[in-house]
């Protein structure tokens, strides 16, 4: 929840990776998260709806096990508002009363119903 000028505001929250961490002894990026930011600017409505938050790509990720559990630590998650629609058929999943969406082109389907954004290829 964030509170500008006295006003609630719901934003469904992204977790991404850095662009740039160090791990298998170089500096990498992740593909998946790279592939959302390309969403997020080709179809400039999705971003205000957003909370970004970047999460090491050591694991445990604190925030993502405490909400979402142990097993879902993936990047980019999108973790939606309990304000934010439902759809079907876009992969959601929920776990501790969280609904969230695990994986770049799950995210992008419900960007699709929410926004009326395109489609991903083969989704």
């Amino acid at each position: 929840m964030n509170i500008r000028s006295n006003t609630i505001t719901y934003k469904d929250q992204l977790f991404l990776l850095p662009n740039d961490f160090f791990d298998n002894g170089r500096q990498e990026y992740c593909p998946e998260c790279a592939e959302m930011w390309g969403i997020i600017n080709y179809f400039p409505i999705i971003k205000p709806s957003l909370q970004i938050i970047y999460t090491s790509i050591e694991k445990p990720r604190k925030k993502l096990v405490d909400m979402i559990g142990y097993e879902n630590q993936n990047c980019p998650t999108l973790i939606l508002s309990n304000k934010s629609p439902i759809y079907q058929n876009c992969g959601l999943l929920s776990v501790n009363g969280y609904n969230f969406l695990n994986n770049v082109r799950d995210i992008g389907r419900y960007y699709s119903h929410r926004f009326g954004t395109s489609y991903p290829r083969g989704a």
